[in-house]
């Protein structure tokens, strides 16, 4: 089984607790070039739900989104926010407490979700049913735990997203192969997956990038990931040069991003 789609794996060491994701949640905070933000464009999308709504989060990391947005959240509505590591819930409920705003927290695996038909007005899934080993059996669990016309969001990323990141790790790779981590479910392939599924399902895009002025951030990003213990420090090292080059030869280094959302209705 790949590392993309290993609970185990994903549970006791990616996702043991919030490390790797904040190095590369950084990079976006820090160098993206739409002002606007990626959780308000995500938030948005939300807010059709009724004030009364009963929402559940699958692989709510940290709890990014709802920081961010704690103020657009309405009062009336009743949140559960889950993930399959309790680290990561942990890491929610640290960032969430300040918030003064009311959560539920659960361990819960999307492929089995404990909870009984037509209980919630909403799920969402950000950028994480790419790591579900079988991503048939959750949108099912997705679809039967939903009201009528209830609504999945799902966030993922498409083919060309970090593509700059992913050149320059198959250009040292010493003949390893680099599977995108979202290749399972992207922009690309998800509707044909979601519309067996669901009555209605549509696509966005968020338009951005990013311009980033300093190296050491791409290398953290990069020892943060999935892929980081096939890179030799030889390769790291070579990675870095590069991106010294041409931080000194243009100011900034380009690398595109191609996130977006799909809303189905059930």
């Amino acid at each position: 089984m790949s590392k993309l789609t290993d609970p185990q794996y994903l549970k006791t060491d990616q996702y043991r607790d919030s490390t790797n994701l904040d190095a590369r949640v950084i990079i976006h905070q820090r160098f993206s070039t739409n002002p606007y933000g990626w959780f308000n464009w995500v938030f948005d999308t939300f807010l059709k739900l009724p004030n009364n709504a009963k929402i559940l989060e699958l692989g709510c990391g940290p709890g990014y989104l709802w920081k961010e947005c704690a103020e657009r959240i309405p009062a009336g509505w009743d949140i559960t926010l889950s993930d399959l590591s309790s680290g990561m819930l942990d890491a929610a409920w640290r960032n969430l407490v300040i918030t003064g705003r009311t959560f539920q927290f659960k361990e819960i695996d999307a492929q089995s979700i404990p909870y009984p038909d037509e209980s919630f007005d909403a799920v969402i899934a950000n950028h994480m049913l790419y790591h579900v080993p079988d991503r048939s059996k959750a949108l099912a669990e997705i679809k039967r735990v939903l009201k009528p016309n209830g609504h999945l969001f799902a966030t993922t990323i498409g083919k060309n997203h970090l593509k700059e990141i992913a050149d320059l790790l198959r250009r040292i790779s010493l003949g390893n192969t680099f599977e995108s981590f979202g290749s399972p479910f992207t922009l690309e392939n998800g509707f044909e997956q979601l519309i067996h599924v669901f009555t209605k399902v549509v696509v966005s895009r968020y338009s951005d990038n990013l311009h980033v002025t300093e190296v050491e951030p791409i290398i953290a990003f990069i020892r943060s990931s999935i892929h980081a213990t096939k890179l030799s420090e030889d390769g790291i090292a070579n990675i870095r040069l590069d991106l010294e080059t041409e931080l000194k030869e243009k100011g900034k280094i380009f690398i595109a991003k191609d996130s977006g959302l799909f809303e189905a209705v059930k």
